[in-house]
């Protein structure tokens, strides 16, 4: 059951920017640069991402928009500074739900899930399992068959514990009836390496990180075949109706006031998609749209966040 808290924070998040703004969306602009925060280092895809939106954002807000770069704690140090910044809609985060589903639930990174608000949604990563291609496993069926032969013998790489790649090979484990062998990297480079070594059977990554891999595909966590992989079946066709995705896209500080979230929401959507965002997001294989206004996003995070919540409690991984 959720917690009294937990409660309070879905029924913040799920009010959407809009919901008290009629008639205070006009007028409002930045009065001085406004700065993004990527909880992340530099050069990631995330960074990628939140550089090229800054530049569209800039375009339509009449100010500089800015990419700060705040990465450690697993995006809890970025995130944190931005929770504690002034709510005047010059400081944003720029990060995927995991910062607000997964650390809170976790631990204590010094900020709840009702700490931001969201602003609009910008990015989608569907999961991937992958094996090298000398891998015995040529589809998931034979990966499955032998987890059930011998349980807790097949290995899986992931990026650490309660990561959404982890999380989401959990997901698969529950609905499959198996016990997989984890272990846990720092970062999805460490992965990849030990995968194409053959230290780990197969990995659960995001399908960005798969560009320019010689990998080979056996599974797409995602309700739909992805266009860029269209011969790869989806988790769920293959009899595992599960679909565990990373997203994210902007945020906000709580208190942030209603006519500067419909500004920057607007800006954002805008931005999301341009073409220059559009052609960056294709490289990394983001889906064709993935953008989506505050108010879904906020029903999507109040979702995540219960049903991580969940998955980490059942782990023994929730505090």
């Amino acid at each position: 059951m959720l917690s009294k808290s937990v409660r309070a924070a879905l029924a913040l998040l799920l009010l959407p920017a809009t919901a008290m703004a009629q008639g205070t969306g006009q007028g409002w602009a930045p009065e001085r640069p406004v700065t993004i925060v990527n909880p992340y280092a530099a050069g990631s895809t995330t960074d990628t991402l939140a550089r090229t939106l800054a530049q569209g954002m800039t375009a339509r807000l009449a100010q500089p928009v800015v990419v700060q770069n705040r990465d450690g704690a697993a995006g809890g140090i970025g995130t944190a500074f931005v929770t504690r910044a002034a709510p005047d809609g010059h400081t944003l985060l720029f990060a995927p739900a995991v910062v607000l589903s997964v650390l809170p639930a976790r631990g204590d990174p010094g900020y709840g899930p009702e700490a931001l608000v969201p602003i609009c949604q910008t990015f989608e990563n569907a999961m991937a399992i992958a094996v090298r291609p000398e891998s015995p496993f040529a589809t998931l069926a034979d990966l499955v068959a032998a987890a059930r032969a011998r349980p807790g013998a097949v290995t899986f790489g992931h990026q650490g514990i309660a990561s959404i790649p982890h999380l989401a090979a959990l997901e698969l484990a529950e609905a499959a009836g198996l016990q997989f062998q984890d272990v846990p990297y720092r970062g999805e480079p460490a992965v990849l390496t030990d995968l194409r070594a053959g230290r780990v059977d197969f990995a659960v990554t995001v399908m960005g990180s798969l560009a320019g891999q010689n990998m080979r595909v056996l599974g797409v966590f995602a309700p739909a075949r992805h266009p860029l992989m269209p011969e790869v079946p989806t988790v769920a066709e293959l009899g595992f109706p599960v679909a565990p995705t990373s997203f994210g896209g902007l945020f906000a500080p709580a208190g942030t006031p209603q006519a500067a979230r419909v500004a920057l929401e607007a800006a954002c959507l805008a931005a999301a998609r341009d073409e220059a965002y559009r052609a960056v997001a294709a490289r990394v294989f983001q889906p064709e749209t993935p953008e989506a206004p505050a108010d879904a996003l906020a029903a999507r995070l109040a979702r995540d966040i219960a049903d991580k919540r969940r998955l980490l409690t059942a782990i023994g991984a929730a505090r």
